[in-house]
């Protein structure tokens, strides 16, 4: 009867370190603050004319996984240099399919660190 007590004793003791490291959840990733930045960015001058979810076309393309394909773009160009100069000067990369009519005053509007901050944005976008 001593040995079964002190068994059950044991098993009611540990519970509560296993019930806490099994309901115990993997912690939040920290948001980039570039990141954040940028796509406050793209909500505030891109989302009128570029969805990000596949296949929807507002004017222009889907935005969704054009990391991926920025950087097959262009030979010898990375994808962050072919993003910021397709937002810089959108008239030398139309996609097929699309006319030029982005805006192409963006480099007069934007500050260097809100380019900055939509291409890190864009770059998640694989």
């Amino acid at each position: 009867m001593k040995k079964g007590f002190l068994i059950l004793f044991m098993l009611i003791a540990s519970l509560p370190s296993a019930c806490s490291s099994a309901s115990a959840a993997a912690p939040t990733p920290t948001p980039d603050p570039l990141v954040v930045r940028g796509r406050q960015v793209f909500n505030a001058r891109c989302a009128t004319c570029h969805a990000l979810v596949p296949g929807t076309v507002i004017i222009g393309p889907s935005l969704f996984g054009v990391a991926t394909r920025a950087a097959k773009r262009v030979e010898g160009m990375s994808a962050e240099e072919y993003i910021q100069r397709s937002v810089l000067r959108p008239g030398e990369y139309v996609v097929e399919g699309f006319k030029n009519v982005m805006i192409s005053n963006f480099s007069m509007e934007m500050t260097g660190e809100d380019l900055d901050a939509l291409v890190a944005f864009l770059m998640t976008l694989k």
